[in-house]
C-alpha cells in the first residue's frame, strides 16, 4: 500500500479523535508537481535530444536541471511549510503529555482534571500515537525528496534535507522524541504488557564512552542521541533544550547566555547565540526536558547528586553577586 493510503487509514482509524487537527505531509500534491515536472523534463529532454542528434550525431541522457521553477515555487516551500507544523504539532502534545506525568500534588491534580483525567496508561498509548505519526511524516519527506532527485538528476532533494537539519525540522532528531523515548524508559514496570512490549524498543547506556538514549523504532529507523553536553562535555544534568534543538545543562546555557544561573535560559538576550549552531533568539523558547533530567537522576544517582550539590553552590553564589549588586545600585556605591 502506497503512503498516502496508509497514513490516511492510520489517521481514521483508532487515532482518528486524537490525530483530528494533525497537520502531515500531503504526499499525494506533492507527488503531482513531481509528475508534471516529469513531463516537463521528459519534453525538455526530447527537444535536447534531436538538437545534439542535429548537432553532432550523438546521442544524450536525461535532462539534468539544478533548478526546477515549478519546485522551487510549489515544492520545498510547501514541504517547509509542513515540516514546521508538524514539529509544531509534536512540540504541543507532547510537552502536554509529559506534563500530566511529571506533575505532581494539587496541580497535578489540576492538570488532570483539565484533560479529563488522562492517567499512565492512556498517556503510553497516546505516546506511541505520536511516534508513529512522526514517523510516518518523517518517511514521507525521506521518499518524496528521493523521488525529487530521481525526477530532477540532482541532488537537491539531499541537499534540502541537510537543510532541514540545520534548521531543526528533521523530525526524527527532534528533542521532543528524546523526552517521549525518556518518558518510556522511565515508564518500565507498569502492568500493561503491550505497553511493556513497545517500551522495550528504548533504551540508554550510561556506561560506556559516550551516553546514550536509543530509540529502536521500526526495523529501519533505529535512532541513537548522544546525551553529552557540548560545553562542559559530561552527562547533561538538569537539561534544556533551544528552541534550535540541541541540548545543554541548566548551567551550561545560562554561562554560554551570560545569564545567571537562577534566573534561567528564558533571562537571555534574544542577541544571545547557540554554542553549537550559533544561531540567535534560541534561549527565550527553550524548555527542561523534565523526562530526560528523570531518568539521568534515577540511572546516574551519585553523578546526578554529586552535580546537584555543585549546582546549589554555584546558585548561590550567583545570588550573592546578584544582591550585592543590587545594593550597591540603590545605596549609590
Amino acid at each position: 500500500m502506497k503512503f498516502g493510503e496508509t497514513f490516511t487509514e492510520y489517521r481514521h482509524g483508532d487515532q482518528e479523535r486524537f490525530l483530528d487537527k494533525f497537520s502531515h505531509v500531503e504526499y499525494k500534491r506533492l507527488k503531482k508537481v513531481l509528475k508534471s515536472c516529469r513531463r516537463c523534463h521528459s519534453m525538455q529532454a526530447s527537444q535536447d535530444e534531436r538538437l545534439e542528434e542535429t548537432a553532432n550525431g550523438g546521442s544524450s541522457q536525461l535532462c539534468s536541471s539544478d533548478s526546477c521553477p515549478v519546485c522551487d515555487k510549489q515544492f520545498f516551500s510547501e514541504l517547509t511549510k509542513e515540516a514546521s507544523e508538524i514539529a509544531g504539532c509534536l512540540r504541543s502534545r507532547v510537552r502536554r503529555l509529559l506534563q500530566l506525568h511529571v506533575t505532581n500534588g494539587l496541580r497535578g491534580y489540576v492538570c488532570r482534571l483539565r484533560h479529563c483525567f488522562v492517567d499512565d496508561q492512556e498517556a503510553l498509548h497516546q505516546g506511541r500515537i505520536l511516534i508513529d505519526y512522526i514517523t510516518m511524516n518523517a518517511m514521507a519527506i525521506r521518499k518524496i525528496l528521493k523521488k525529487y532527485d530521481k525526477v530532477h538528476c540532482s541532488v537537491n532533494g539531499r541537499n534540502f534535507k541537510i537543510k532541514m537539519q540545520a534548521e531543526r525540522l528533521e523530525l526524527l532528531q527532534s528533542p521532543w522524541l528524546i523526552e517521549l523515548g525518556a518518558f518510556y524508559i522511565n515508564s518500565r514496570g507498569l502492568d500493561d504488557g503491550d505497553s511493556n512490549h513497545f517500551c522495550r524498543q528504548f533504551s540508554c547506556d550510561f556506561s560506556g564512552t559516550e551516553p546514550v538514549i536509543k530509540l529502536i523504532i521500526s526495523d529501519s529507523v533505529k535512532l541513537e542521541y548522544n546525551l553529552t553536553c557540548a560545553i562542559c562535555l559530561d552527562t547533561l544534568f538538569n537539561p534544556y533544550a533551544l528552541a534550535c534543538g540541541h541540548l545543554f545543562c541548566k548551567g551550561c546555557a545560562c554561562a554560554a547566555a551570560s545569564v545567571l544561573l537562577f534566573q534561567g535560559p528564558k533571562a537571555a538576550l534574544h542577541e544571545s547565540k547557540c554554542p553549537v549552531c550559533r544561531a540567535s533568539g534560541v534561549y527565550e523558547d527553550s524548555v527542561h526536558m523534565s523526562e530526560l533530567d528523570l531518568l539521568i537522576k534515577t540511572r546516574c544517582k551519585e553523578y546526578w547528586k554529586e552535580r546537584l550539590h555543585l549546582e546549589r553552590a554555584e546558585m548561590v553564589k550567583h545570588s550573592k553577586v546578584f544582591w550585592d549588586s543590587q545594593t550597591k545600585t540603590l545605596l549609590g556605591y
